[in-house]
């Protein structure tokens, strides 16, 4: 019993001197100083885009799951060796038009041509509930054609 009592008053003893720990380093609350004025920055923006549009899209399907949409495409490039397909999603238009371009990289050496079954890449995207509200449907766009699913 004497040891916690004893323990208790050097603590309360030590503490008593610390009535500056409200200005310490110690102190969480003060790690970062008040809001000063700043120079505005320029804001982050997204880099250009430097795949090109996949030659035809071939099929679109749209799948919903609990949680929103899943958006499937099938696109076609000239030749074998295409790479890193995304569907890349632009602003909801006026009319409610969820616009996604079929986005991919062209082969870094010659390809030979090979069969149409063989060129095809399947790309998936999912979009949620929030941002379905309001879309009237559901566009992939190609270089040479485009694919549309309405709600």
């Amino acid at each position: 019993m004497k040891l916690p009592l004893v323990a208790v008053l050097i603590l309360m003893t030590a503490l008593s001197g610390c009535a500056g720990i409200k200005q310490s380093r110690l102190n969480p609350f003060n790690w970062f100083g008040k809001a000063r004025p700043a120079p505005v920055s320029q804001l982050y923006t997204a880099p250009t885009e430097t795949r090109a549009l996949v030659a035809q899209v071939l099929t679109l399907k749209v799948e919903p799951y609990p949680g929103g949409a899943i958006v499937r495409a099938t696109g076609l490039p000239p030749t074998q060796g295409y790479w890193e397909a995304e569907l890349v999603a632009t602003p909801v238009d006026d009319k409610g038009r969820l616009v996604f371009e079929f986005r991919i990289f062209p082969p870094t050496t010659a390809a030979a041509a090979g069969t149409p079954y063989s060129r095809q890449v399947t790309v998936a995207a999912a979009v949620s509930n929030i941002k379905l509200q309001g879309v009237a449907s559901i566009v992939v766009q190609g270089e040479s054609n485009a694919l549309s699913s309405r709600r």
